[in-house]
């Protein structure tokens, strides 16, 4: 990859993994509202990896707790993004129904290594705060906005 390469890549992973992230923690605020009464628990949630298990109990408004869990929320749609966008560029054609796969590829391994192979400490925090069925709208909205990332992306080449 030359540099203008690696520009485009990083713009399309910043897009692809924002939009993932935001669409994502839209479903995390969700589901924390109907399974624990608070939009912002699951959110607080993944600032366990800084501040320990008192975030996956913080059900309220923080600097310490909501800002860290959605900035380190963001960070890993970010990193995930990363993964898809190589990805995309492995194919010849990217189409719509191409990004879709790809997205729900890339979204299952990240659910696989997020819920069952990383140590607790570094699990996302928020499937100790929801439903699974909650849990499961959050990795659909999450694969649902890196699909839409690429399949926008796809339409303006």
């Amino acid at each position: 990859m030359d540099t203008d390469d690696v520009r485009t890549w990083v713009q399309r992973l910043s897009f692809s993994g924002s939009l993932a992230g935001l669409i994502s923690m839209a479903a995390l605020a969700l589901g924390g509202r109907r399974d624990v009464g608070s939009a912002l628990a699951p959110i607080n949630a993944p600032s366990h990896w800084f501040w320990g298990d008192e975030a996956l109990r913080r059900n309220g408004a923080s600097a310490k707790y909501t800002l860290i869990g959605a900035a380190t929320h963001h960070a890993s749609s970010l990193f995930w993004a990363a993964f898809y966008e190589l990805l995309r560029l492995r194919r010849r054609r990217r189409s719509a129904a191409n990004a879709l796969g790809d997205a729900a590829a890339i979204t299952a391994l990240a659910a696989v290594i997020d819920l069952k192979l990383v140590p607790e400490r570094l699990t996302p925090g928020f499937e100790r705060r929801l439903s699974r069925r909650s849990l499961t709208w959050v990795y659909v909205a999450f694969g649902a906005g890196l699909a839409l990332g690429g399949a926008i992306a796809s339409r303006d080449r």
